[in-house]
């Protein structure tokens, strides 16, 4: 199964098409959105295309090869007007032998540890910086932020095979990897 990470998109059209066309061309099986879909939230500035309206239609066009979790900027409205589940804090995906812990990462994250075993995978959002790396025998993902990324880094989003974890721009530079 390969599968397409993407967090923070707040509410920016231009990022959301540029998702649903990444899907498409790494020929992923499902997008798993870490949240805050829909709103740019009062800390951040409007992102590229700010538009709502149109992330929610792109997003359900596209509900069957969706996972969803809820982030901290997203809310019952939200959930009103997608036709997709994303209101838990977390969901887990089994991938092979690999239980993956998806959370948009302001409940639970690398200081506030689910609980997990050797060889698992905790991946989330919410930092708007990418990270991939091992910590006491699990893995810690974060394929950065689609809309408005922190500390210089460009957008990006992260792909998951069987074996590996790749952090990407779109023009397709890896910019992160690592070996699950």
């Amino acid at each position: 199964m390969k599968l397409i990470f993407f967090s923070d998109i707040h509410g920016s059209e231009y990022y959301a098409k540029k998702a649903i066309e990444v899907l498409k061309e790494e020929k992923g099986d499902y997008i798993v959105l870490l949240g805050d879909l829909l709103y740019h939230g009062p800390r951040n500035d409007l992102p590229k295309e700010y538009n709502p309206k149109g992330v929610i239609e792109l997003l359900n066009a596209n509900k069957n090869n969706i996972i969803a979790v809820r982030g901290n900027c997203d809310s019952e409205v939200d959930q009103m007007v997608l036709k997709f589940p994303m209101m838990s804090d977390y969901t887990i995906i089994v991938n092979n032998d690999k239980k993956i812990f998806a959370t948009h990462g302001h409940i639970y994250n690398e200081a506030n540890m689910p609980q997990l075993n050797e060889k698992d995978i905790l991946i989330h959002g919410h930092t708007h910086i990418p990270v991939a790396k091992e910590k006491e025998g699990i893995f810690i993902l974060n394929p950065g932020s689609i809309s408005l990324p922190k500390e210089n880094n460009p957008s990006s989003f992260g792909v998951m095979t069987e074996n590996e974890f790749l952090i990407k721009t779109f023009d397709g530079q890896i910019i992160k990897q690592i070996k699950l």
